[in-house]
């Protein structure tokens, strides 16, 4: 696992821009065809949640350290794209041999590689209705992922102002749906540097 400078060269406040998009992603960047799409809390995502983390936990086993519903479908009363983040630990996100196969055999395909950002890896899948992130144990992502998640289950003010912030966003006009996930970033970093103040963003 590659680690020092190489892992920061991504700021996650900075945009993405076309170039580090098409250098990232895994086949062709597709613009978006069909405008961002969020709905309305579904009582359903966590069993669908479920549905996925035991097809993973069957194909991979003992390599799955760590399985979190993770996003906006993760937090109930929240609107969100119908997508399930879901978040994976293993032991060597870098270490692609290890899982790769597995995974795209379940149905669930590369689809970002980043190796100077945590070593971070995105599969989308099996009918692109699953963003899989998979991180090496220990990543500091892991811990402010679940740190975000958990504080916008628990306060309804900072809830309410992600999920303004989010139906606003969508009615934009975006080219790639990283561009709507980075417009998301100021308030995301409002929302995370309160989280810090309370103490609730630890290292794994």
């Amino acid at each position: 696992m590659q680690q020092g400078a190489e892992m920061e060269d991504r700021d996650r406040q900075t945009p993405l821009n076309e170039e580090y998009l098409r250098a990232h992603t895994v086949g062709e960047l597709k613009p978006l065809s069909v405008p961002i799409l969020v709905v309305d809390y579904d009582v359903a995502w966590p069993d669908r949640f479920q549905r996925e983390a035991e097809r993973i936990r069957a194909v991979l086993g003992e390599q799955v350290l760590r399985l979190e519903h993770v996003g906006s479908t993760a937090v109930p009363g929240l609107p969100a794209k119908p997508i399930i983040d879901i978040l994976l630990a293993v032991a060597d996100s870098a270490n692609e041999m290890a899982y790769v196969d597995e995974l795209e055999g379940a149905g669930h395909q590369l689809h970002i590689r980043e190796p100077g950002w945590h070593e971070h890896r995105m599969f989308k899948g099996p009918e692109n209705d699953v963003n899989l992130h998979v991180f090496s144990a220990g990543c500091p992502e892991i811990a402010r992922m679940l740190a975000f998640r958990d504080w916008l289950r628990t306060n309804a003010a900072d809830r309410e102002l992600y999920a303004r912030s989010k139906r606003a966003l969508a009615r934009q006009q975006w080219k790639y749906s990283q561009n709507y996930a980075d417009a998301k970033t100021p308030v995301i970093e409002e929302i995370l540097s309160r989280i810090c103040k309370h103490g609730d963003v630890v290292d794994e």
